[in-house]
């Protein structure tokens, strides 16, 4: 099997057919001129290291970057947690004399997130070099999602944060955290509004592995820390208390009747998804929640013959 994956005019090939990569290339070539970048090592501000374990994916180049152009390339790293009882608000301090400066830092931290999950709670706060991410070689297909709500932690519209991550085959794969749309009368509701989100993200990640011939991987366990909200899922009687989030009713319960996901009950979710939907004050937090950061190791890219059993190779079209 070959996969081709286009983003504008960046090509991407991969398979377990290393002769029909090659076939597929001189196809391209013939139809399109397309220039031939070798085994992929760098796209899109990302680059690809391979390790023992699998692919390392980092922004280290893009970080360096980042820090030269704001002038803070000399500035030593320190861990500097947020007070658990503060709340940033907008009309707090000075105007900033150019916020197109601070408009840009944040476009590019939002970019960032793409290897770096522990910057997502303070990239979706902020908005009103040495670190990856690793895709083991696991040959488990299992997807799991986990999930959890700060409920009215916005000290201005009381909206709630939504935090979930998706694990495939134990590599982190889907991640976020943001505020959600609507305020949430309690933190059921809340929770429950999160495990709508969740369910879209593996509803799309099912149908896209389907798609590549990987089968098997439903029912799909989703772990929270909220009974009420499992309840909510599992009970096919409306309440009154649950008219109001009705259509996220009929989607989760939908999926749920699918067999598409399986709810589980976690009661050290909290600890185990921080720092995506709350700040925390305990920097060992982080380390849990960030357990698929790996260090960026300099490891030079090795050469794949045409009798290797797996390669990803970078097009571009001229």
């Amino acid at each position: 099997m070959v996969i081709l994956a286009v983003y504008v005019d960046d090509i991407i090939l991969t398979g377990n057919d290393v002769s029909e990569i090659y076939a597929l290339k001189s196809y391209l070539d013939e139809q399109f001129k397309i220039k031939d970048l070798g085994i992929l090592y760098y796209v899109l501000g990302i680059e690809v290291s391979p390790t023992p374990a699998g692919l390392l994916l980092n922004q280290r180049k893009f970080i360096l970057d980042l820090l030269a152009e704001y002038k803070c390339y000399e500035v030593s790293p320190v861990v500097s947690p947020l007070d658990l009882t503060l709340k940033l608000q907008a009309a707090d301090g000075d105007l900033l004399p150019n916020p197109e400066l601070y408009w840009s830092l944040i476009g590019k931290f939002n970019f960032l997130t793409h290897s770096r999950l522990d910057l997502s709670f303070a990239v979706q706060h902020l908005r009103t070099s040495d670190y990856g991410i690793l895709f083991n070689k696991s040959s488990d297909f299992a997807l799991h999602g986990y999930l959890d709500s700060d409920w009215a932690t916005c000290p201005y519209s009381r909206k709630s944060v939504t935090g979930f991550f998706v694990f495939f085959g134990g590599s982190l794969v889907s991640w976020k955290s943001k505020k959600q749309s609507v305020v949430s009368l309690s933190s059921a509701e809340a929770e429950y509004r999160a495990l709508s989100k969740l369910v879209a993200e593996l509803t799309w990640l099912t149908r896209l592995l389907e798609n590549l011939g990987v089968v098997g991987v439903t029912p799909v366990s989703v772990f929270c820390d909220n009974q009420s909200a499992q309840h909510i899922a599992c009970n096919p009687v409306f309440h009154e208390r649950t008219k109001h989030i009705w259509v996220d009713c009929h989607f989760v319960r939908g999926k749920l009747s699918e067999g598409l996901i399986a709810l589980s009950l976690f009661v050290l979710l909290s600890q185990f998804l921080c720092p995506f939907p709350k700040q925390t004050s305990n920097p060992g937090n982080l380390t849990r929640a960030t357990a698929s950061l790996h260090p960026v190791s300099d490891l030079p890219v090795p050469l794949v013959s045409r009798a290797s059993s797996t390669a990803v190779f970078q097009l571009s079209s001229s």
